[in-house]
């Protein structure tokens, strides 16, 4: 007991004087609740969250949760005030339930630090991006990258329904269940299309079937009307497929990554201002100090993470220590903001340090 509450107190401290570092560049201390209200934030994380979230009912307050992060909070709380460019520092405990990863604690600290407003996307990117290389140099770990705004603007200018794309933007953070819906339009999924549409005409004209369920009949109708259309819509083409699986596909250096995107945008113009975006923030990295022309571009980096990430996304790991999480991650989350303001958003990008993490890997080199 002694050496569990011993290590607790280092994790705290650590967690303080990263906190201390954040704040001494000028962000404002923010604080929340361990307990929250579960209604809005469960639709704002995603299912990894979700699904390992602790919740419980409360008679006065109805469905809470154990705080599970800071990020969307301190969110909430920039954007019910007056929306000016301000940035956040945080630590405390959060707590997740490890189903899948019974050895990893479900009780930890977090440190983070959250810009808001900026103008200048590039430039707030190389600075978040920048204090957490700064901050977590020494420790050996090895600095991933992505933008998740690529694979949003290329499924956004596949030539094929709005219906479609939206299905396929609703399942960018659940990778298997994306390429099932890619294949499924595709020229490839003909015949699945139509198998699926012929099994519910054939099921809703057995008159001997049982009705169950709690769709009415003007829902049922509704879902058969979409698959009909959907049965006789054109697939997205194999060109098409090969490009988003050439850009999925991407994991170089930020430059060669750059050089092959400059090459899909020719064949899918909808990317190239992504492309613009990640060439400002290489270059406004490059500014800060950081070594861009080794920096690691995974273009399918971030999917498994935080659906509310939407752009530039990065994580930290130790590669001698492949049993641990993450120690950092962190990214852009501008539709966030404009969700919790009700439609006027505000650029935001930020991230989060597990102090536990960085002392084991202390504790290891010692």
């Amino acid at each position: 007991m002694t050496d569990q509450v011993s290590d607790k107190a280092r994790a705290r401290m650590m967690a303080e004087g990263l906190c201390d570092a954040f704040a001494s560049g000028g962000a404002a201390r923010f604080d929340t609740d361990i307990l929250l209200p579960a209604e809005v934030l469960l639709d704002l994380y995603g299912e990894d969250i979700r699904a390992r979230a602790y919740v419980t009912s409360d008679p006065e307050h109805g469905e809470m949760m154990l705080r599970p992060d800071f990020t969307v909070p301190v969110a909430k709380a920039h954007m019910a005030g007056d929306e000016r460019p301000a940035s956040y520092t945080y630590f405390g405990e959060v707590f997740r339930k490890q189903d899948d990863h019974p050895e990893r604690s479900n009780e930890y600290f977090q440190v983070g630090y959250e810009v808001f407003g900026e103008a200048n996307l590039a430039e707030a990117d190389a600075d978040v991006f920048g204090q957490f290389s700064d901050l977590l140099a020494g420790y050996d770990l090895r600095a991933a990258t992505g933008d998740i705004g690529i694979l949003v603007d290329a499924v956004r200018g596949l030539n094929t329904t709005e219906r479609r794309r939206g299905a396929l933007l609703r399942h960018i953070w659940r990778p298997r269940r994306f390429r099932a819906l890619l294949t499924r339009f595709s020229d490839a999924g003909n015949d699945l299309r139509a198998a699926n549409l012929a099994r519910v005409q054939a099921n809703l004209a057995d008159e001997a079937a049982p009705f169950i369920g709690v769709r009415t009949q003007t829902e049922i109708d509704a879902r058969v009307q979409a698959l009909a259309e959907d049965a006789a819509e054109p697939p997205i083409s194999a060109a098409e497929v090969d490009l988003i699986d050439d850009i999925l596909s991407l994991k170089e250096t930020v430059p060669n990554v750059l050089s092959a995107l400059r090459d899909i945008a020719v064949d899918m113009p909808s990317i190239a201002q992504a492309v613009t975006r990640l060439d400002r923030r290489s270059a406004a990295m490059e500014k800060r100090g950081v070594d861009v022309e080794n920096l690691m571009f995974e273009a399918s980096y971030g999917r498994t993470s935080m659906e509310y990430y939407d752009g530039f996304v990065f994580g930290f790991y130790a590669e001698a220590r492949p049993d641990l999480p993450p120690v950092a991650t962190g990214g852009r989350y501008d539709a966030l903001t404009a969700v919790l303001g009700q439609g006027t958003g505000v650029p935001a990008v930020g991230g989060v340090i597990r102090p536990d993490l960085m002392l084991a890997l202390k504790g290891d080199a010692q």
